[in-house]
């Protein structure tokens, strides 16, 4: 379980992950922090493509990235995100991010933790944002 200092931390770090998101045509910065069971982070931001279609977003990024190394069990992600990579209001994920998260997460367990700052953050089960989720349970 993630404590409040704990929250803050990872929160900062997503706000780190805005510089690197590559968004020139949205211009919408999005910046993620996914932790494993064990407490190892993975960190991502949103790469768009002139294509639109090929886009990846930031929870996806660190998904990927974890799933890529072995990891499978994850307790939260944490999303910051804003035009032009100033954050003023909350940023929730998408239906496919929520979706992947469907794939590798307990949805009443894994945190969803969107923030406009260290301070000003919200929290939510995978389930209370996608209920009736469709996972490898409903296979």
């Amino acid at each position: 379980m993630l404590n409040e200092n704990r929250k803050r931390e990872l929160i900062a770090i997503a706000m780190e992950q805005l510089k690197y998101a590559y968004a020139p045509y949205s211009n919408f910065k999005v910046g993620a922090v996914l932790v494993t069971k064990e407490g190892k982070i993975y960190k991502g931001c949103n790469i768009e493509n002139a294509a639109y279609t090929p886009t990846n977003c930031a929870e996806r990024t660190a998904f990927f990235k974890a799933v890529s190394e072995g990891e499978r069990e994850f307790e939260a992600i944490i999303i910051v995100g804003g035009q032009n990579g100033v954050v003023t209001d909350y940023t929730a994920p998408c239906g496919v991010c929520r979706q992947v998260m469907m794939e590798f997460c307990n949805p009443d367990e894994f945190k969803i933790i969107i923030a406009k700052n260290e301070n000003d953050y919200k929290e939510y089960s995978l389930k209370q944002l996608l209920p009736m989720g469709f996972g490898p349970d409903n296979l």
